[in-house]
């Protein structure tokens, strides 16, 4: 397979959602700090410095942050999907990979943007249900199969949500330096309920504990990939196949023991999700300070989540962070934290190719294979006809055969006088013919 790439460089786009601030951090007594200043700003108050202080309060207390969108309490989950994700979904069914994920602290609602519920549903459905509609859309002119896979990564370790039995998997890196998953289950979808399903049924299967800070507190890393093949429904000897792959990640959120009063197991859990989002937090720092370059080397190898992550962060991929923060006093510091990688993640820059499989060396080979497959098959026919007109003569004119010196072929006529004119003629039998030509 020939690998043909149109390679484009982007920048990931940066997006930032401020959740609505709950009751029970109201009854806390915690106040809003985190607030949306137009289309892309926000400002993050420090309720530690003393709002009194007018010669530091512009200095020090107000922090400030610009990103591709911020988005407040008053937004809606299809404003979200549409200035955020929909403008993947042609890109993926042309050939090109795309990732979205959600990054921020527990509880700041990450699982609710990519997953939704029923009455508002995330962005999970609404990609999909786009990605089915362009599909159909270019349905009489384009071939397409689409396939799904759906896994998390807990305490390091990664399993498949469609296939929990399967055991633990592991991450290997092909020739080209893509990350691939040997025995993940892969399943065949024609429309996007199917998928929903599936992702329902692995949602099940995934690692979810309540903490202090949030009663579904998702323990994992979840990561869900639909891979579309585009090819041209017109016969061509030169054909070539589109592979897009889509990425959706639903990040474990970085958590504080006391914050969550976790102990034992839920604190190793937490220990394990924050060295994994370190990582992911070293990663967009070297990244963001190599700014494209090819230099610099950066550690996906850190994490699972990093390696995982690797072409989405600094590969082949279109990639759109949604960053989630709570507006409460009392989340300050996973704010702020949140706040700065998400910033430095707007300085990232991908390398975007197009996948084209160029199958025409395999279709050519087929086809020679096929013509001197025919060809064999015709010249086996015809030795088989023949050997059965043979042994049909044999059998019927056996004796005719012996009595004209030993030949039994059917055809033989030898010198036969003709009673009017006298006249004598000579015909030619099979077996004669064949020494014939032998000679």
């Amino acid at each position: 397979l020939a690998m043909k790439e149109l390679r484009a460089e982007q920048q990931l786009t940066v997006a930032l959602r401020i959740r609505p601030i709950s009751e029970a951090e109201l009854e806390e007594g915690a106040s809003i700090i985190a607030h949306r200043m137009g289309e892309q700003m926000v400002v993050l108050l420090d309720p530690s410095e003393d709002p009194d202080d007018i010669l530091r309060a512009n200095r020090s207390r107000e922090k400030t942050f610009m990103f591709d969108m911020v988005f407040d309490h008053n937004v809606t989950q299809e404003e979200v999907y549409v200035s955020t994700t929909k403008n993947l979904v042609e890109g993926v069914i042309s050939g090109y990979n795309a990732t979205v994920f959600a990054y921020g602290p527990t509880g700041a609602g990450k699982t609710y943007t990519m997953l939704g519920k029923d009455s508002e549903p995330g962005i999970y459905i609404r990609t999909l249900n786009d990605l089915f509609r362009a599909i159909e859309a270019t349905s009489d002119d384009m071939d397409y199969s689409v396939s799904m896979s759906y896994l998390e990564i807990y305490n390091e370790v990664i399993r498949d949500l469609l296939n929990p039995s399967s055991g633990f998997l592991e991450l290997r890196e092909d020739s080209r330096g893509s990350i691939q998953i040997p025995g993940i289950t892969e399943v065949s979808t024609t429309n996007a309920q199917e998928i929903m399903q599936l992702l329902t049924k692995g949602n099940k299967q995934r690692t979810q504990e309540p903490t202090a800070a949030n009663q579904t507190s998702s323990r994992s890393h979840a990561v869900l990939q639909v891979t579309v093949k585009q090819k041209s429904r017109a016969k061509d000897i030169n054909e070539e196949v589109r592979v897009g792959r889509l990425f959706m990640v639903d990040l474990a959120g970085s958590e504080r023991a006391a914050q969550t009063q976790n102990r034992g197991k839920r604190m190793k859990e937490g220990a394990h999700i924050n060295r994994s989002l370190l990582a992911l937090g070293n990663c967009i720092n070297a990244l963001s300070e190599k700014g494209g370059s090819r230099g610099q080397y950066v550690n996906f190898r850190d994490s699972k989540l990093t390696r995982l992550l690797k072409d989405s962060l600094g590969g082949n991929s279109r990639t759109v962070m949604i960053a989630h923060i709570s507006p409460a006093s009392t989340y300050f510091e996973e704010s702020r934290t949140t706040l700065i990688y998400a910033y430095r993640a707007k300085n990232i820059k991908t390398r975007v190719k197009r996948n084209l499989l160029n199958v025409s060396y395999h279709i050519a080979q087929y086809t020679s294979i096929i013509s001197d497959l025919r060809r064999e098959i015709e010249h086996l026919k015809a030795k088989i006809e023949n050997q059965e007109k043979e042994k049909s003569v044999v059998s019927s004119d056996g004796r005719d055969g012996q009595s004209r010196g030993g030949c039994r072929c059917s055809s033989l006529r030898g010198f036969i006088r003709r009673k009017k004119k006298r006249q004598s003629t000579f015909y030619w039998c099979r077996c004669m013919w064949a020494s014939f030509r032998a000679i």
